[in-house]
């Protein structure tokens, strides 16, 4: 009987048709080989085992990924992505988009030329009032920019941010919305745009994955559900998925080794599960089984390395302050902060992820809250990498998976809404001080320079060097890409 390729614990009688017809096939291509490599393994004895045993580090073994985009296909302006998501969908009436129009008339039914044959996900068929913005903005800055003053954090550094409000998806529910964000298509099982950044671009940070996932949950409304696919590898090579740090006490599960179990001998374990694991490769070519490697080999680099990325006793009480939170206590805050440092290792994409912006009810109350939470945390990101010289080659994107209805829903809420909404972003290669599209005069759709989450998409590759258009692989007979077959366009206009 031929063994070794049947699972731990699967009984030979429940093997499928598939399996067997897999050992038949390698035993059948491989049997005189596997004789003649047993004869030779008599003969060399004790030197063969030595052989092994010299057998290179891992690391030199498996060379690091070098990325399929070589060279860059256009001047990179940032080296790296921090992705801040609000996820749930933040108003744009009561962040980025000035609606003076839609305070006016404020109780009033919403005219049905801007709604009538629209998509309108809880609120169809039910009598649509308008709400006025519940928040008094501001204009900030030299450059004039209208931000709500629950933002005043932000709103200091109006000359840093562009905005753009003229945003639009197709997806008016949360989870397919969550999914169009982060893939560039409302089905599940598409690589996510980190994924698709380290496949293109190559390996980055030495001791940590290139892609890390930092999640909290606000007070200020719903705790967004989201799911791991939302930062997987879709159908590239699982090693590009992102890697979820936890944002209380160990970041990483099982960090420490066993008792009893030292550094020598968990890499004398790594590099023997390497090599039967490559003698798999041999037989099967599974392509996984080289993902799997990869993987080990990071976990064991991340033991290292991950205990210092949590030893925060060497920020200053001053850095500390300026986000509001001692570090690692679960908040946002806590996350912007492991974000900066995750930066300063190379890490190329950073996707923090806020669960607190789906508000149905109580809108006032409910972005005073979650403002609070992220105002100045967000600022203070920025001006933290402006002061340690990184700004200008990160690029933070801030922004959710839609914005709200300027229709009231049930006690002064607002209803999901996907024709008009705002994102804002600042540092690398983004000009400052500048304003991007328009919705309009109720911010109920976007009408000036509408910029599609595809635009989106293909702007940040763009700063990364990378034309979308480029960007490909080949997966169900098409040449499959981030930005999709619909049409795409780079932002330029917010450029530097």
């Amino acid at each position: 009987m031929i063994t070794g390729a049947i699972p731990l614990g699967h009984h030979f009688n429940q093997t499928t048709s598939h399996q067997l017809q897999l050992l038949r096939r390698s035993f059948l291509a491989r049997g005189t080989a596997s004789v003649g490599a047993m004869a030779l393994g008599s003969l060399l004895g004790r030197n063969a085992v030595a052989a092994e045993d010299s057998a290179p580090p891992l690391d030199e073994a498996l060379p690091r990924w070098r990325g399929v985009v070589r060279p860059l296909h256009i001047p990179a302006k940032a080296k790296r992505v921090i992705h801040l998501y609000m996820a749930g969908g933040p108003s744009h009436l009561e962040t980025f988009d000035y609606k003076p129009k839609l305070g006016e008339m404020d109780g009033q039914p919403m005219p049905e030329s801007f709604t009538k044959g629209q998509q309108l996900s809880q609120l169809l068929g039910q009598r649509l009032l308008c709400l006025a913005p519940q928040w008094p903005f501001a204009q900030w800055g030299e450059s004039r920019q209208w931000i709500s003053k629950l933002f005043p954090h932000l709103g200091r550094l109006a000359d840093q941010l562009s905005v753009i409000r003229s945003m639009q998806s197709e997806q008016i529910n949360h989870d397919p919305a969550h999914t169009m964000c982060n893939t560039g298509n409302a089905l599940p099982g598409r690589p996510s745009m980190g994924a698709w950044l380290n496949y293109g671009l190559g390996d980055s940070a030495q001791q940590l994955p290139d892609y890390v996932v930092l999640t909290s949950v606000g007070k200020g409304g719903q705790a967004q559900p989201i799911a791991s696919r939302h930062w997987g590898a879709g159908f590239l090579p699982s090693r590009f998925q992102g890697v979820e740090f936890r944002a209380e006490g160990d970041p990483v599960l099982y960090l420490g080794s066993p008792p009893g179990v030292n550094r020598f001998r968990q890499r004398q374990a790594i590099d023997a599960i390497a090599r039967l694991d490559r003698l798999h490769h041999e037989v099967y070519d599974d392509p996984e089984t080289l993902n799997r490697i990869a993987q080990y080999e990071l976990a064991y680099r991340m033991q290292m390395s991950v205990p210092g990325l949590m030893d925060f006793s060497d920020e200053s009480r001053h850095t500390l302050n300026l986000y509001g939170t001692q570090g690692a206590d679960g908040t946002y805050a806590a996350n912007c902060l492991m974000a900066r440092r995750l930066a300063e290792r190379d890490v190329r994409f950073i996707q923090v992820f806020h669960r607190a912006w789906d508000h149905h009810g109580g809108v006032k109350r409910s972005m005073e809250i979650t403002a609070r939470e992220v105002d100045q945390a967000t600022a203070a990101l920025v001006e933290d990498l402006q002061s340690r010289g990184m700004l200008e080659e990160t690029l933070i994107v801030f922004g959710g998976e839609f914005g709200r209805s300027p229709m009231s829903q049930g006690d002064f809420g607002r209803d999901h809404h996907m024709l008009g909404f705002s994102y804002m972003l600042c540092g690398g290669g983004v000009r400052g001080g500048v304003s991007h599209g328009a919705t309009d005069e109720l911010g109920y759709k976007a009408v000036e320079n509408t910029t599609h989450i595809r635009d989106l998409h293909a702007t940040i590759l763009h700063l990364m060097g990378v034309d979308h258009h480029r960007l490909t692989v080949k997966f169900q007979g098409l040449d499959q890409r981030l930005t999709g077959v619909e049409p795409a366009r780079v932002v330029q206009e917010i450029l530097a």
